[in-house]
């Protein structure tokens, strides 16, 4: 298994600098990982660094809240599309998916799957620390209405990550056609391991090089 290429190697914090973000670049190429994920702000900056190198380019939309208007979203999207993203993660709007409004969070998630259709991947974030059990499948199943191509976890700003079990919940909703991305907390590559044999099909993280260079 290449577990370099299940990884979307991620620096999201607001304080990044383009140096770090060239750091990102150079690491992505040198150890052939999924994707860089960047904030919308460094999409052109890792398009243009990754160009013929076969590293997607993922960013992420209605980030960290999802509280965006879905109008917003769907901007985003094709604003970080003609920027040179490949990939997009966007933010389910949680407060609606509480309020069981689930009419409303397949829209949302259907606009931003619309805006990128045929050009970028789209990964829909339901934070998983925020929800009950039956939440994170209402989400899941909501996700996979709206034709999205994976299902994540967490944005990692929040009180919680990735997690086994939410993984295995994730996996078991949405069935075998549809990804499922490990974000948030996975440091080595024994965790991330876990997350794999409980379905996730990629995982996020910033301690990508520590996770592939493990024995």
């Amino acid at each position: 298994m290449n577990i370099a290429k299940m990884i979307d190697h991620t620096v999201l914090k607001p304080d990044t600098t383009k140096e770090q973000i060239l750091k990102l670049i150079e690491e992505a190429r040198e150890y052939k990982f999924a994707s860089v994920c960047v904030n919308p702000v460094w999409v052109k900056t890792a398009s243009e660094g990754l160009k013929d190198t076969g590293v997607d380019v993922c960013t992420v939309i209605g980030f960290p809240l999802g509280a965006s208007t879905t109008e917003t979203k769907a901007f985003e999207t094709k604003d970080a599309i003609k920027n040179g993203a490949t990939e997009v993660d966007m933010v389910i709007n949680i407060g609606e998916l509480k309020d069981k409004n689930d009419v409303y969070v397949e829209e949302d998630i259907r606009a931003v799957v619309e805006a990128a259709k045929g050009k970028a991947l789209v990964k829909v974030i339901i934070e998983t620390c925020l929800l009950t059990e039956e939440e994170k499948v209402r989400a899941c199943e909501l996700s996979k209405k709206a034709g999205a191509d994976f299902v994540k976890t967490s944005t990692g700003f929040s009180k919680g990550g990735a997690t086994v079990e939410d993984i295995r919940l994730m996996r078991k909703t949405v069935g075998e056609n549809i990804g499922v991305k490990a974000s948030g907390g996975v440091h080595n590559k024994e965790e991330a391991m876990q997350m794999i044999e409980a379905g996730a099909s990629r995982i996020g993280a910033s301690a990508s090089i520590a996770i592939v260079s493990e024995n």
